[in-house]
């Protein structure tokens, strides 16, 4: 059976187009939409109108109407019914995945702080409709529950966990505060990084930092070998509450900020952080080790509260010398921009 369209049906869009020129496609394709999904359902149910035969799968039923925002203007469309049969027009299907985008980044739009009349201003200039607050308040609460099923998905084993914190701005009781942005990342045993959760929270208290692990455990993450982190006191003390047994590896990167505050002398720190940089740089733990205690006894008569500082915080530093060579550089610190630095940058790790 061959479907065309409607020779009426050309003629009206051929006629918008010339009399309206651009101004007209809003028109144009609303009625092209329009008939191509009364093709498509005669395609589904087997029969043109008013046809009989066996090959008949349900009945037409009508039509439904249906607006939906495009880049060229509303349209208003006549969506074609199916009884006793499964249908629905797939061009809409393709466009209710472009409105779902479209409403995404409206809600994105929103978290970040952007205000509705602006977002307004950019869909009318993008799409050539204007979107409502219900419109843009309805796009965040999409995102809310989206975001709230990647938050609660299942986990599975991963290999290295690397915890963190940075501080965001956020509205609290309509004040803007410093709140902490709880981070977890993990790796897994074949070297694939992923974000496994994300807790806002108003400080890095302990109490905070182990509600956020009881959460990831519940999700059912284990087969941890090694956790990377700050020596945050808040987290530290949750570490060992939830993932006491597994061993600890203090980011160098912090390491060597907290050095500083040990340093009388500013023009000494460069120095410093040299002689730190050699030790997390040696080619193994034990040799590690060896330019560890000669600096510790380099700055025990100069420096004595940065010697034992160093005797005492560094070795928390050299844990991941214990694992793969090829996987040590990824887990030398928590701070991503620091891995381009010599000697730390990133790598593939294989199992």
């Amino acid at each position: 059976m061959t479907h065309q369209l409607h020779p009426n049906v050309v003629s009206e869009v051929v006629q918008s187009l010339s009399e309206q020129g651009f101004d007209g496609m809003a028109q144009a394709m609303q009625t092209l939409l329009n008939e191509c999904m009364k093709i498509e359902r005669q395609q589904a149910l087997g029969v043109g109108p008013y046809q009989r035969g066996e090959a008949r799968r349900g009945q037409a039923n009508g039509f439904k109407p249906k607006t939906i925002k495009t880049r060229i203007g509303p349209l208003a469309l006549s969506v074609p019914q199916v009884r006793g049969a499964s249908f629905y027009p797939s061009s809409l299907e393709r466009g209710s995945r472009s409105e779902k985008a479209l409403r995404l980044a409206l809600a994105e739009m929103y978290v970040q702080g952007v205000s509705t009349r602006k977002v307004s201003q950019i869909t009318e200039e993008l799409c050539g409709c204007e979107v409502s607050s219900s419109d843009v308040s309805r796009a965040a609460a999409m995102l809310d529950e989206e975001l709230e099923k990647w938050r609660n998905r299942p986990l599975g084993a991963v290999k290295y966990l690397i915890l963190d914190a940075r501080y965001e701005k956020v509205r609290e009781a309509g004040s803007v505060r410093d709140c902490a942005l709880l981070t977890a990342i993990g790796v897994d045993s074949q070297g694939h990084r992923s974000i496994l959760g994300v807790s806002v929270s108003l400080s890095e208290a302990e109490i905070h930092w182990r509600a956020f692990l009881k959460s990831l455990l519940a999700r059912g993450l284990h087969g941890l070998e090694l956790i990377v982190s700050d020596a945050h006191a808040g987290l530290k003390e949750a570490r060992q509450a939830c993932l006491g047994s597994v061993p600890w590896q203090r980011c160098q990167f912090h390491l060597q900020q907290n050095a500083g505050q040990y340093v009388s002398r500013i023009e000494q720190r460069k120095e410093v952080a040299a002689d730190l940089r050699a030790v997390f740089n040696a080619p193994g733990r034990s040799e590690a080790e060896r330019l560890l205690r000669a600096v510790v006894k380099k700055y025990a008569e100069s420096a004595p509260r940065l010697s034992r500082w160093l005797e005492e915080n560094v070795p928390q530093g050299l844990t991941v010398m214990s694992f793969p060579v090829e996987h040590q550089r990824r887990l030398r610190t928590t701070n991503l921009s620091e891995r381009k630095r010599p000697g730390l940058e990133p790598t593939t790790m294989e199992s």
